[in-house]
């Protein structure tokens, strides 16, 4: 098989190394959950704007802690070789040594607590366990003794935090109150944050089995996680409108169906086969799929 990835032709820098390990891409999966609880933290009349900064601070540096871990323990566990189809890694290139990549991932992760005991001070000791369990599973995601990505756990983790706790915590941190409008709102959100896992996995399914990384898309084959992508990205959709009558919310709330003429073709072409690389774009346009729906979404509901 041919290096999907050949040799660089010049070393990049440093910080172009370590902006690689950061994945930028990927950053707008954190986005979106934040923008959505402050949406709905401001319709109860509780914005509080510094706490909502912390709050996507936290995020960001969340989602960078787990890229770090992803990078490293995937190359130490042979889920990233050289025949890896994704986008290129740090240190399975060898632009960074794990020890560099594990320091700097503690570093983030000591940042994210930093903020975390800012959202401490404004909201009190409920964030420490979401603090704690949010950490926790970004560095379990891929790392310790029972890796969440590697026994098919990871769909379920993503949904969790990048859903419920990232929405639901957003507008905690706000207005000391967890509402049944936040969960339910953090599940359209949560569905495609998972959806953009799910089109990763899909895309590594062969590799993933040859490494022993049992993601779900490996253990329900490939025909399974299209379908489960399929129905992930276009189940949002769907919920709108119950969101808007369980809640009694105008149909401002239906803003985001907006974004439906970008979630169809990606729809059509992973059912249609896509395969391997071919499915990096849709990775990148999944995360800013669920990015445009969250963003309608809240201010949809700031309306």
């Amino acid at each position: 098989m041919s290096d999907p990835h050949p040799p660089l032709a010049m070393a990049p820098s440093r910080a172009r190394a370590w902006w690689l390990a950061v994945r930028p891409r990927t950053l707008a999966v954190a986005v979106g959950p934040v923008a959505v609880g402050t949406a709905v933290a401001h319709a109860g009349g509780a914005l509080r704007v510094d706490a909502a900064l912390a709050a996507l601070a936290g995020a960001l540096l969340l989602q960078v802690g787990s890229n770090f871990a992803n990078d490293v323990y995937d190359s130490e566990k042979g889920a990233d070789t050289e025949h890896r189809l994704g986008p290129p890694r740090a240190v399975q290139l060898g632009l960074l040594s794990p020890a560099e990549m594990k320091r700097g991932m503690a570093v983030v992760f000591a940042l994210a607590a930093a903020v975390g005991l800012y959202l401490v001070a404004i909201a009190g000791w409920p964030v420490v366990a979401i603090g704690v369990a949010s950490i926790a599973t970004a560095w379990a995601y891929t790392g310790g003794p029972y890796p969440l990505g590697y026994h098919g756990l990871g769909d379920v983790a993503v949904f969790v935090f990048f859903g419920l706790v990232a929405v639901a915590g957003t507008e905690y941190v706000q207005s000391l109150r967890l509402s049944a409008e936040a969960l339910a709102a953090a599940v359209p959100v949560g569905l495609l944050a998972t959806a953009v896992l799910v089109v990763n996995n899909l895309r590594d399914v062969e590799t993933d089995r040859v490494a022993g990384k049992r993601t779900l898309a490996v253990r329900l084959g490939a025909r399974a996680a299209r379908g489960e992508y399929a129905a992930l990205v276009l189940a949002p959709y769907a919920l709108l409108p119950c969101y808007a009558v369980a809640f009694g919310e105008s149909l401002a709330v239906l803003l985001p169906v907006v974004t439906l003429p970008l979630a169809w073709p990606l729809v059509r072409g992973v059912l249609g086969g896509a395969v391997g690389a071919a499915l990096n774009p849709v990775l990148g346009a999944t995360a800013r799929l669920g990015l445009a729906f969250s963003l309608a979404f809240a201010l949809g509901y700031a309306l």
